[in-house]
């Protein structure tokens, strides 16, 4: 059956409209913004659904699938979508159960067993379940942020399958419903006799077991011999598990069958005891198939996993990171196992053990016992992002998914990796191959050319063949993510036809009209239809931009192709900054994804036709606070500070602005204003009339105080200070880059730098005039006049840089704007040359003067690190420095203060912005004893945790300074 693409909106049938919003409590949504939020997931693939669901309780989705079935219109089931192969998009309905449907309903320590609904973040449940010893064992690298539901749709495996299996050998019971509105729970495992049971229950649910029992009997001989006998073949429906000598497993059958079949309204699924500790034993190889070639060695001393990586994956991990090279065994490829123990002892000498009983090609160029547990977390770090970090080749094309997790038996990995080289040679492409080793699955983006014609008909191509390849191999087109649009049209390369209409007729008995998410598995869309990079896009919108997107060659269309969907930025903790919105909100449209994909909708101009002016990107984006911790923590380094400045500058070309716009976008030229009087201005901030009064015409939040202007700035302190001949000059000199922050609100934080500066041998030279860096110009994107500021900045700082001199920056957003958007602004030689001489005060100490040792201080001390510099700059040497300085310092993994600039100053913020605070920073800091110093470079941060806790942040400056003065 052909399909059409669908990549534009079509008109919704009023009568759906209107009995879906009278039978649903939770969001029925049809407008513009929420389709094109849902047109992508984490695939190369864009559909534009008829409306989307987001149900607020179970009997949302039960009304939801009758309702849309009494319309006959097909229902798209969704997680996460964190889906890499289209299975989570649709033109129907797509109903999105990550939202409310979170609750963990039972936990039966005894039984070792939890009950579910499908929302449930699948860290969450391991949180819950490890306060009783146990966990749920299949963990994709998308764990803090994928659903319960979405792996049952997709038979999750990630890294431990080598140890307990996938999702499907780990379900007691599913909890279902079909099209039809039949609500039923199916189990795992029956005798012949409580199976014939079930075929004569009454009505709809004894129909389903008796056609089931029926395939299974007029297809039995294809169902032994006709699908490959290993744990990663996922592809197709596992009709094997009805089989009597598999127990007749009829919700292992419904694992893995991506919506196809059943709405999953809940799980109870079986927990395991994981070992109580584990060691990780790193193995270096000259290349993945020789690495191959060692798994069914290590496979025979049972450990829990066998990963592998390679040096493409480490040199993009470095290139992103600010962080030195994760240490690793001499090679090129590596393979990461892990060994479970009863202490670190034991564990230890267990993978000591294996390394010595490895032999012949099994035995690596070297290896090591990995005891430091942040290297650990680092080297996992480099396999779980490893779809993020080769989105790009080392040359620097789009690398894309699609034949992403192909699986074969472990015994025959290497021989097929060696194939697999030959085929990317013949085709002329480039990938990076990596993966779950230990269980024959790799994963691997490869470079083709999705955005134009040609491109398409060689990606065709070679999917075909590789198809092929895996087959030959004993293999599974798909051993993790399932089958999609991407790999569903190849499943008869892999299955003969026999089992293919044994796929339909199964099929046929749970969902008989074809309205569960069509076109997958059966019936199958075409893989080169409805391509996302071939989605038009209007050229003047992308080619005059105000940016030079010197990562992407200047190419927007390419910056907004970032993205790939795996969803990092919808973790709900763990380290990292990104994205403080979407962790309050808990809203598709406030997380770095959503963002993306609605300026590529608006881009593409089907969906979201109004461009520069589209509202529903300046919505989203108006919860967006510029932290740019996504241009760090996100695996493709999305900068979305920077296109929320480059949309702002287009959006209000030649229109009027917001009022925080006026006030605070220009915060720089009203500090000089206030410096003529001060005291004036800060008396009339305190009066209560004219603070509401100002408040309101700057946009101001309401809740927030005004800040107070120093009684004299820095600038002129420092050069009276050099008149009375206070000042070093005999040292080598540094540039103290004198920010508005520090020069005009808090001059004690550059005064405090002078004295650490002039005690670690240096000479303090200021830029000449009065400069800025433009910060508060590029968040608000006022993009002209931000140009114009630094070019001011380059012309005061060139001279300086020329003659050698290092430039200190203190407060760390504009630090990271001389560092980084400095550049994008103004690309060049003169920009570039400055850039590349912007350090922190402990970058700087830690390079020029690395034998300084601060005073000690003997002081604890809690520390919040700037979004800014967390994504920019790095701490590392801070942490150092505070080391140094004597400090038993504890530095917060809180995430953004929530402040931002002023971004927690506008009105209409204040919510979301204390929210953020009061997420872990600010209760952190009440509960702290009154001698902990709390610390914290940026002026946002120390505002927040003031009008927050009533507590007094100190810069790092500060503190050091406290020492010399000690």
């Amino acid at each position: 059956m052909a399909h059409a693409q669908h990549t534009t909106a079509r008109p919704v049938p009023a009568d759906l409209r209107r009995d879906l919003q009278a039978r649903i409590t939770g969001t029925v949504a049809f407008d513009a913004g929420t389709l094109a939020l849902y047109t992508s997931d984490a695939s190369n693939y864009r559909r534009v659904p008829l409306g989307v669901l987001i149900p607020r309780t179970v009997d949302d989705c039960v009304a939801a699938v009758r309702t849309c079935a009494e319309h006959g219109v097909p229902v798209v089931p969704r997680g996460g979508g964190t889906s890499i192969a289209g299975n989570a998009i649709g033109t129907g309905i797509v109903i999105d159960t990550s939202r409310h449907l979170r609750a963990i309903e039972a936990i039966d320590p005894v039984a070792r067993t939890a009950t579910v609904q499908p929302g449930v973040i699948l860290d969450d449940l391991r949180a819950a379940t490890a306060e009783h010893g146990l966990t749920f064992a299949p963990d994709p690298s998308t764990h803090s942020r994928c659903t319960i539901g979405g792996m049952v749709g997709n038979n999750s495996c990630g890294s431990h399958s080598v140890a307990w299996g996938t999702t499907a050998d780990n379900i007691v019971s599913l909890d279902v419903l079909l099209s039809d509105g039949t609500r039923m729970t199916v189990g795992s495992r029956h005798s012949a006799e409580e199976y014939g049971e079930l075929a004569r229950r009454p009505g709809r649910e004894g129909e389903i077991y008796t056609a089931l029992a029926r395939i299974v009997e007029a297809h039995r001989a294809d169902l032994r011999t006709g699908m490959p006998e290993f744990r990663r073949r996922v592809s197709g429906y596992a009709l094997d598990r009805l089989l009597p000598e598999k127990g007749r497993d009829v919700a292992a059958a419904l694992v893995g069958t991506e919506g196809t079949c059943v709405f999953v309204l809940g799980a109870t699924v079986r927990l395991v005891e994981p070992p109580p500790a584990r060691a990780l034993a790193v193995l270096g190889y000259t290349d993945a198939a020789t690495a191959a070639d060692a798994v069914p060695d290590l496979l025979g001393h049972t450990p829990l996993t066998v990963e592998g990586i390679n040096d493409h994956m480490v040199a993009a991990l470095d290139r992103n990171a600010s962080s030195t090279r994760v240490p690793l065994p001499k090679g090129r490829a590596w393979l990461l196992v892990e060994i479970g123990g009863r202490d670190p002892e034991s564990a230890a000498a267990a993978a000591e053990r294996m390394l010595s009983g490895l032999s012949g090609a099994s035995r690596p160029e070297e290896a090591a016992v990995v005891a430091d547990p942040v290297h650990r977390r680092a080297l996992w770090r480099i396999r779980e992002e490893g779809a993020g970090l080769l989105q790009r080749t080392p040359d620097g094309h789009d690398a894309w998914s699609g034949w992403e997790d192909a699986a074969v038996p472990p015994d025959r990995l290497g021989d097929y990796l060696r194939e697999f080289d030959r085929l990317m040679e013949r085709h002329k492409r480039s990938g990076v191959v990596y993966g779950h080793f230990g269980d024959g699955c790799l994963h691997v983006r490869i470079d083709f050319g999705l955005e134009h014609e040609q491109g398409r008909r060689e990606y065709r191509a070679f999917m075909e063949e590789a198809a092929d390849l895996a087959v030959r191999h004993g293999g599974s087109l798909s051993g993790e993510h399932g089958d999609g649009q991407v790999r569903s049209e190849l499943l008869d390369r892999m299955y003969p036809a026999s089992v293919l209409r044994a796929f339909a007729e199964f099929k046929r008995v749970w969902d008989p009209e074809g309205l569960m998410n069509p076109g997958i598995i059966v019936d199958p869309l075409p893989l080169d239809a409805d391509i996302r990079a071939a989605s038009g896009s209007r050229l003047p919108l992308l080619t005059e931009t105000a940016l030079a997107y010197t990562e992407d060659g200047g190419d927007f269309a390419r910056t907004l192709r970032r993205c790939s969907g795996v969803g990092k930025c919808r973790r709900q903790s763990g380290p990292g900054v990104m994205c403080p919105s979407y962790q309050v909100t808990q809203e598709e449209k406030h997380s770095t994804r959503g963002r993306a994909h609605l300026l590529f909708e608006m881009a593409s101009g089907e969906v979201l036709t109004d461009g520069w002016r589209s509202e529903e990107v300046r919505e989203s984006l108006d919860l967006c606070l510029s932290c740019k911790g996504c241009l760090s923590d996100c695996p493709v380094n999305v900068d979305m500070a920077s296109y929320k400045a480059e949309f702002l500058h287009q959006h209000y070309r030649g229109r009027l602005r917001p009022a925080a716009h006026y006030s605070m976008g220009w915060l720089p030229l009203w500090a000089r204003l206030a410096a003529l009087a001060p005291e004036e201005a800060n008396r009339a901030a305190r009066l209560p009339g004219v603070s509401r009064l100002a408040k309101r015409l700057a946009g101001v939040a309401a809740q927030r105080d005004l800040p107070s202007f120093a009684p004299t700035t820095f600038t002129r302190a420092f050069r009276r200070r050099a008149r009375r001949g206070e000042a070093r000059t005999d040292g080598p000199q540094v540039v103290l880059w004198p920010d508005t922050f520090g020069d005009h609100l808090t001059p004690r934080v550059p005064a405090s730098a002078v004295r650490v500066l002039e005690d670690a041998g240096f000479s303090v030279v200021l830029p000449k005039g009065q400069v800025c860096c433009g910060l508060t110009w590029v968040s608000t994107g006022q993009l002209g006049v931000a140009r114009a500021v630094m070019r001011r900045a380059v012309a005061a700082l060139a001279p300086l840089v020329e003659r050698g001199l290092p430039v200190v920056g203190l407060e760390p957003s504009c630090t990271a704007a001389l560092r980084h958007d400095l550049v994008e602004l103004l690309p060049g030689g003169e920009s570039e040359r400055v850039a590349a001489s912007v350090h922190t005060l402990a970058g700087f100490l830690r390079a020029r003067a690395p034998k300084w040792r601060p005073r000690p201080l003997g002081a604890r001390a809690l520390t919040q690190v700037h979004c800014h510099q967390h994504a920019v700059l790095g701490f590392d040497a801070d942490r150092e420095l505070i080391e140094r300085a004597g400090i038993d310092g504890e530095v917060l993994d809180s995430g953004c203060c929530g402040l931002a600039g002023d971004f927690g100053f506008t009105e209409g913020h204040y919510e979301v912005s204390s929210a953020i605070g009061e997420r872990e920073l600010l209760p952190r800091v009440r509960e702290a004893a009154p001698d902990t110093l709390v610390m914290a470079d940026g002026y946002s941060c120390r505002t927040q945790i003031g009008q927050g806790t009533g507590r007094r942040a100190l810069h790092l400056a500060e503190v050091l300074a406290r020492g010399l003065e000690s």
